[in-house]
């Protein structure tokens, strides 16, 4: 409950920017090679909390849109826009 009213967590329709180098080998415009995603920007679409009404706490767990292509990332590799 409490998670909820903190500003801290991101929520679906946040906008925010990768704060941190992250590189990705699967983006659409440079596929099989290194691509560093800090300072792109994009919108939350999910924050995953749970798979099939069970509680998870996967590895990376925002999934950032940038136009098509989405990624996911911890809450410590973004900031909000």
């Amino acid at each position: 409950m409490g998670a909820q009213s903190d500003p801290a967590v991101m929520q679906p329709g946040d906008q925010v920017r990768v704060s941190r180098s992250v590189v990705v080998y699967n983006h659409p415009q440079h596929r099989g090679e290194p691509f560093d995603m800090e300072g792109q920007e994009g919108e939350v679409q999910n924050v995953l909390t749970d798979w099939k009404g069970r509680p998870i706490s996967p590895t990376l767990p925002v999934v950032v849109a940038f136009g098509r292509f989405r990624a996911h990332f911890r809450e410590d590799e973004l900031a909000a826009v």
